[in-house]
């Protein structure tokens, strides 16, 4: 999924997945990205958008779950990556219970 390079995820699942080992982490590219595209610094964010490209950044976004992006981060990458017009961006992810 990711052309990121497995180093560089490792490195920024160890600084934004705290709950994981880094090793566990990397096996779920598409988790690392969304939580750096949330709460990442903007040299990571950098970097990530330079590696993974804007196509990886919005499957993430696609496909994210409730929870994986504040409304200010889903807001902002909507706009970035061309997926919304000012005051139209879709709503974010919710929980559902059976």
């Amino acid at each position: 999924m990711s052309p990121i390079d497995r180093d560089t995820l490792k490195r920024l699942a160890g600084k934004y997945i705290w709950w994981k080992t880094p090793d566990e982490a990397v096996d779920m590219p598409e988790r690392v990205i969304a939580q750096v595209m949330n709460i990442g610094d903007y040299a990571d964010v950098q970097q990530l958008v330079h590696q993974a490209g804007d196509d990886v950044l919005r499957e993430v976004i696609a496909h994210a779950q409730a929870g994986q992006f504040d409304p200010r981060s889903w807001a902002y990458w909507h706009y970035r990556l061309g997926l919304a017009r000012v005051d139209h961006v879709p709503p974010m992810p919710e929980r559902r219970f059976a």
